[in-house]
């Protein structure tokens, strides 16, 4: 039996249901110890629901960690004195920082054992609390509730109460102030489809139970976002930090997009953008845009410019935008307090140095004998006078650092004395000169969350071992501890999204620039023409977990092709047109047909075409070989229908240039009856009319249809590195295509919202004068937009996506 299947065993023995046993078995360090922990109780002891839950939490906490004393606590939960989670961590907390001289009674007094917190007291204080905030409470009605709960459970006296009385004594004693709630307090607003459905419930079944009230299910209310803690749940090690964060929040979710400003945004990005600004628009938070510019080395306005308009263009408008170097002064405070607290010191070391004390050997591989700095013990005044002398420039970069003293003992590596500070000799593009010296990442994003009060930092998987350094952080200088929370990635294969790599195809001139439809930075995604609710679509599908999600551009590009397939019109538009002559009919003929800009949709509503003696085709949509049996379209042999058009055509002959390529095709109508009944066709072709009257047809001066920038699903590993995998036909220019004259019609009414667009649950409102809105579908070619370089005079198209898959 493996030891996986020894722990499985072992956990499904004392009680464990199924699904929990397999989450908890996914972490290698939690059930090892567990396991630990469940053989330090008497082997007769039978485990019941709470006594599970809460040795589970201890593993959790302990995270793999040598935790002597640890008997202790396990006893405590086992004889009933631990008796809630809250209990279980502050016995943690103090068996572990005092290890095997841990006695029973001072972890009984630390964990709050034998203070007993009465229902009546809980009440009596409960009301009290109401009574005090009562004008409040009365002006924001219900909508105060849960931040007025999370407050209540970080009252100082209610600490060791009982979780299980606060929910129904609050709701007790807020429906005496308030009533019950009504229409001011339900703030739902329906949707036409809200109305569909009630009308079919009603005729379908009138004497069925009402709808249930459940939220529809999405990626904020399910998976790893609906598993998130409330706002105001996330432990402190200073519990009177909550109580400050909660008057500051009300106790709703606020949350942060903080990019670096250092380049382009790509596919990947959006994820991030949706789950941040997403979740909190979701629970009724806010969403801070924080630049971290704490690297003017790298940064540049355009970077910034692009950010803002990406995050704007997905549909999201942050609640403030807001710059690590805004709190620049209070960093470097917070800086001086770990000094002062000999959490930190100044090093001189040289980065190999650094690397050798952190156990990197000298092929780069970790796993070494980690060893102190030399200058981690020096005194706290000679550090922060050090740090002073940073601060005023009379250290060169490299040559002496700002380091944490955290724990050289941890398996992690984000607790080997990090670099809080280091000496830049670059004016900031907001602060000028003022600093000699930047706070780095793992200094500033912690503290910066906890400035701007986040309740949910969420960030990607890489920073999953950062969670250890940045709660560390927090409660060394002493401040309000949000709580860091990872999920996985996304990423598009097939393509790089890497800013080195990107820079290298633009500089070499392998495409038109950092926006070229080919690549997958926002700014490219957008000029394409893709809409940002198509993104936001896919997304949802994917939902958000901790693993990565690595999805293949075909995949992609099949979500983006539903969604326009339910938001665009249809035009007439022949790529590569030949000119069709109709010789019984009269130059001045002129037959209006109706065609619907959507087939099966009224509600995109109709055009009129003038179908005249002269029009073009599709070049395929013709053969000179009449014996393929399986060619449907028009041939000497074989007469063709026009879509919409009462009759079909018939070849008669044709004109060819020198080079034998046919440049005119005559055709007769074929508008006599046979036997009392017109010709029926094998199928129908798409046309463009010639007609002088309605300025048909329209020239497109470049349409350029867009194919996979790569030939490989990964291009990073061809053996003669990613510019040799470039697939030369990515780009495809076409000279001559012709559109139908509603094209004009189209992109005035462009992007074309309809009632069902409004109704998505990903409508995005769009910039009406921007071009990239101005989609349509071209009949059996593809989808396009106009691309950016598109003027009154001169008009081009981008191919957004094709019809159909074309990878395959």
């Amino acid at each position: 039996m493996s030891d996986v299947e020894e722990l499985i065993s072992l956990f499904s023995a004392v009680g464990f249901e199924d699904g929990k046993v397999k989450e908890i078995v996914k972490n290698k360090k939690v059930s090892e110890a567990l396991a630990q922990f469940l053989a330090q109780a008497p082997a007769d002891y039978k485990w019941g629901k709470t006594e599970r839950a809460l040795v589970h939490n201890l593993a959790s906490s302990a995270k793999g960690a040598e935790l002597p004393g640890s008997e202790l606590i396990v006893n405590g939960i086992v004889i009933g004195d631990l008796k809630t989670a809250m209990q279980v961590t502050a016995a943690f907390k103090y068996v572990k920082s005092e290890g095997s001289n841990a006695t029973v009674e001072k972890m009984n007094e630390e964990s709050g054992v034998g203070i007993e917190v009465t229902e009546d007291q809980v009440r009596a204080r409960v009301a009290k609390y109401i009574e005090d905030d009562k004008e409040k409470i009365l002006a924001e009605r219900y909508k105060l509730v849960p931040g007025l709960f999370a407050n209540i459970k970080n009252l100082p006296e209610l600490k060791w109460a009982e979780p299980r009385y606060f929910k129904p004594i609050v709701d007790e004693e807020i429906l005496k102030v308030l009533g019950p709630k009504d229409e001011r307090d339900l703030v739902k607003k329906k949707t036409k489809n809200d109305q569909k459905d009630k009308k079919k419930n009603d005729t379908n079944n009138s004497n069925s139970k009402t709808a249930s009230n459940e939220p529809k299910r999405t990626m904020f209310n399910e998976g790893f976002l609906g598993d998130l803690h409330k706002a105001g749940e996330n432990p402190q090690a200073y519990p009177e930090m909550m109580i400050e964060h909660l008057k500051a929040t009300g106790g709703r979710v606020q949350t942060r997009f903080p990019p670096e400003p250092n380049g382009y945004l790509h596919i990947g990005h959006s994820k991030a953008i949706m789950v941040n600004f997403g979740y909190a628009k979701y629970w009724n938070g806010v969403c801070y845009l924080r630049f971290d510019d704490t690297n003017p080395e790298a940064e540049a306005p355009e970077y910034f410019e692009s950010i803002q308009r990406m995050v704007s263009w997905l549909g999201f408008k942050p609640w403030k935008v807001t710059y690590s170097s805004d709190y620049f002064d209070k960093l470097y405070e917070l800086a001086e307090v770990l000094i002062k607290n000999d959490k930190g010191y100044i090093c001189h070391c040289t980065a190999e140095e650094i690397k050798r004390g952190r156990g990197i050997k000298e092929d780069g591989t970790p796993g070494g004998e980690r060893s102190a700095c030399k200058h981690r013990d020096r005194p706290i005044e000679e550090s922060l006078q050090e740090f002073r002398n940073m601060r005023e420039g009379k250290y060169q970069p490299g040559e002496a650092i700002l380091r944490m003293k955290q724990d050289l003992t941890s398996p992690s590596p984000q607790m080997w004395d990090l670099i809080a500070y280091r000496v830049l000799n670059s004016p900031h593009p907001r602060t000028g000169d003022k600093w000699k010296i930047y706070p780095t990442y793992d200094f500033t994003h912690c503290l910066v969350d906890s400035f701007e009060n986040i309740s949910h930092s969420l960030c990607t998987t890489e920073f999953y071992l950062s969670r250890e350094s940045y709660e560390w952080l927090c409660d060394q200088v002493h401040v309000f501890r949000p709580a860091q929370r990872e999920y996985g990635r996304l990423n598009i294969t097939g393509t790089v999204l890497s800013k080195r790599k990107i820079a290298k195809l633009v500089e070499g001139s392998y495409v038109r620039g950092w926006d070229d439809p080919r690549l997958y930075t926002l700014e490219a995604i957008r000029r394409r023409g893709i809409p940002p609710g198509a993104i936001l679509s896919f997304i949802n599908t994917l939902g958000v977990t901790t693993s990565t999600t690595n999805i293949q551009v075909a995949r992609f590009e099949s979500a983006i092709r539903k969604f326009l397939e339910d938001t665009t019109p249809r035009l007439m538009f022949i790529l590569d047109p030949i000119e069709v002559i109709v010789e019984n009919l009269s130059e001045n003929y002129e037959e209006l047909v109706t065609i619907p800009y959507r087939a099966g949709s009224a509600e995109f509503g109709d055009r009129q075409v003038p179908f005249t003696n002269r029009f073009y085709i599709e070049r395929s949509d013709f053969s000179e070989d009449s014996s393929d049996k399986e060619f449907f379209r028009l041939t000497p042999e074989q007469s063709v229908g026009l879509i919409k058009v009462p009759h079909t055509v018939s070849f008669v002959r044709s004109e060819k240039d020198e080079s034998g390529k046919i440049t005119k095709i005559y055709v007769k109508y074929d508008n006599e009856p046979v036997d009392g009944k017109p010709k029926k066709p094998k199928t129908y072709i798409q046309w463009v009319p010639v007609s002088k009257k309605y300025n048909s047809p329209v020239q497109v001066t470049e349409t350029r249809v867009y194919n996979q920038l790569f030939s490989s699903e990964n291009p990073s590993a061809h053996p003669d590195g990613y510019l040799a995998d470039i697939n030369p036909d990515s780009e495809v220019v076409y000279k001559n295509a012709v559109v139908e004259h509603n094209f004009g019609q189209t992109v005035k009414q462009s992007p074309w919202i309809v009632d069902s667009t409004k109704d998505s649950e990903f409508y995005v409102e769009e910039d009406r004068n921007a071009k990239e809105v101005c989609r349509f579908q071209a009949m059996r070619v593809g989808y396009f937009t106009l691309d950016k370089d598109s003027t009154d005079d001169k008009i081009i198209l981008n191919r957004i996506v094709s019809l159909k898959d074309t990878t395959k």
